[in-house]
């Protein structure tokens, strides 16, 4: 028995660390990139969440999620969009909901993002593209680095140009 109490002694947080998580209250969850419907025509088609990220984008010291969407086509590379989620408080019946606040990417751009990261409040992702319509659709011949950080109120986009290789 003193062994047990002895062993719970030592994983359990320091009496300061435990007074400053009271204090500070729980920590807000991220939304769930796959519980709401985004605002993208896959005409028919399902949506695919095919990446998230989490972090506080804003700094109000709540999680936002970054997912990237896409229609799920069933072949093919359709292009992606990269939507910024918060967690809406004052939902119906007190109901915490997610609820997209920006566009990061849109399916205009005919990209496809991969490696979506959020550190330091800067949303990462490689985009890849093409050069042309005569480009083939399994071969991008563009691949970007892009970071969006919010500032004054919006985010903003910072592109930066990689050596064009096979993906």
């Amino acid at each position: 028995m003193a062994a047990v109490v002895a062993a719970a002694g030592l994983v359990q947080p320091s009496a300061g660390a435990a007074s400053a998580s009271a204090a500070n209250g729980p920590r807000a969850a991220a939304p769930d990139a796959r519980a709401l419907t985004y605002p993208l025509d896959c005409k028919g088609a399902p949506q695919a969440v095919t990446d998230t990220a989490q972090g506080d984008l804003d700094g109000d010291g709540s999680p936002e999620t970054v997912a990237a969407v896409r229609c799920d086509a069933g072949s093919g590379t359709p292009p992606h969009a990269i939507y910024v989620i918060t967690q809406d408080t004052a939902g119906p019946n007190g109901a915490a909901r997610p609820r997209v606040v920006a566009t990061l990417l849109d399916t205009a751009r005919r990209q496809t993002a991969t490696d979506l990261t959020v550190r330091d409040g800067i949303v990462t992702a490689r985009l890849l593209g093409y050069s042309s319509p005569e480009v083939p659709r399994y071969s991008p011949d563009i691949k970007q680095l892009a970071k969006w950080r919010w500032s004054d109120g919006k985010f903003r986009q910072e592109l930066t140009d990689s050596a064009a290789r096979r993906v």
